[in-house]
């Protein structure tokens, strides 16, 4: 028990960091021992089971219990959601002008079929997965689903439930959350085996065969994480961005990198926001909010596998198309899966502005699955840091602006 607590009351981060360095040496040193991946597996699966009954024990709970009136900040982070989104969007396009990509397009057999064919498809998805059964919704981690029943709900208990009710959602609230923390705390094993896996799976093949790809997509993803978001957060805060910036990157960025998953990440980004002292009525809302609308990075990556696409077929694309686009891969960005490669299957969607047929966009799908190891774990990392980075701004705009001092 000792040993535990040593562990335990040791900095996280730099347990994380001992487990990476310990992932990446063991993945070159024995790179056909892959029960060391197991670690890996077992940690993103236990994220992935505890964080749908997080987020809806946290949701109902706060709603329930809610005493402030935080109906500003909801405004303030989901306009700063959307706003995110589509400046990366932008910035896909303009790195794509810039530094224009073609694929090697050939026939390869892929489930089109899965592709979602345009954005009133992937809108009445979204809505239709508003009004899944809860129970359904938990068992499936259908996040949309969640927020809106938890909602529902949390509203109807604030109104109707005792006290000793709302005390009860409470209670179990921190059951939960003691939970995650235990789960948080074997993030180094887990880091350790996730990194494991990708070194010794992914190699270096893809950089030669796909490196300018990767560059565009790495390097639009870094420049909205280092340069936009940042801009954004000083225009807000009146103060220099960075220190919260690589905060989130650090205590967010660096997880979500391996478990390439938004929704897995949910634990680890509630964590960071009571550690940044944010309060748990609002970020409990908007950290799975934002998992599910918050996608810089799925953005990006839909504008420029689709201008990729076009390139390589010779379609000229004038300035108005471009932002048609931009506003196309925003909205679709917004209903990509939380998932690894969520974001993919969307191509074939934006393709279709430019009358390209889904077996063609396809293969870029394909190629997108290829490089996913590089590019999907950048923009997760971009995507759930924003989601404490937009949320933490909005909460200390909020106290800005009642004249209180914020501290990160």
């Amino acid at each position: 028990m000792k040993l535990i607590k040593k562990w335990n009351s040791s900095s996280l981060i730099l347990r994380i960091l001992t487990g990476l360095i310990a992932g990446v040496l063991l993945g070159i040193a024995v790179p056909q021992a892959s029960v060391i991946s197991i670690l890996g597996d077992l940690f993103v699966g236990a994220l992935k089971a505890i964080a749908p009954i997080l987020v809806f024990v946290l949701v109902l709970s706060a709603l329930a219990n809610a005493t402030g009136n935080v109906g500003k900040r909801f405004r303030t982070v989901v306009f700063l959601y959307l706003l995110t989104t589509m400046l990366a969007a932008f910035v896909a396009v303009i790195a794509s002008f810039l530094f224009p990509v073609t694929l090697r397009l050939t026939d390869v057999e892929a489930a089109a079929e899965t592709a979602p064919s345009g954005i009133g498809e992937v809108l009445r998805t979204l809505l239709n997965n508003m009004v899944i059964n809860p129970v359904r919704s938990l068992t499936e981690a259908n996040y949309v689903g969640i927020l809106f029943w938890a909602v529902i709900f949390g509203i109807t208990a604030r109104f109707i439930a005792s006290e000793s009710t709302k005390k009860l959602f409470g209670e179990i609230s921190e059951m939960v959350s003691h939970v995650v923390r235990g789960i948080i705390n074997t993030a180094p094993f887990g880091i350790t085996g996730l990194a494991y896996n990708s070194v010794a799976t992914g190699g270096l093949g893809i950089f030669k065969d796909y490196g300018k790809l990767l560059l565009v997509l790495v390097g639009s993803m870094l420049f909205v994480s280092l340069v936009v978001n940042p801009f954004l957060v000083a225009v807000m805060l009146r103060r220099n961005p960075y220190p919260l910036v690589v905060r989130c990157l650090r205590e967010s960025g660096v997880t979500a990198f391996f478990t390439r998953s938004s929704a897995a990440n949910i634990p680890m980004n509630m964590a960071l926001c009571k550690k940044l002292g944010l309060e748990e009525d609002f970020y409990s809302v908007s950290i799975p909010l934002g998992s599910t609308i918050n996608m810089d990075g799925a953005a990006i990556t839909i504008t420029v596998m689709t201008l990729a696409v076009v390139h390589t077929l010779g379609i000229t694309v004038d300035i108005p198309t471009a932002l048609i686009l931009s506003i196309l891969s925003t909205l679709g960005a917004c209903g990509a899966s939380g998932v690894a490669g969520g974001s993919l299957l969307l191509i074939p969607m934006a393709c279709s502005l430019f009358g390209i047929s889904n077996d063609i966009a396809m293969q870029a799908v394909t190629v997108g699955f290829i490089i996913g190891i590089i590019q999907d774990s950048v923009e997760t990392a971009l995507n759930s840091s924003g989601d404490v980075l937009i949320t933490a701004t909005a909460e200390f705009h909020d106290r800005l602006k009642r004249g209180e001092e914020i501290h990160f």
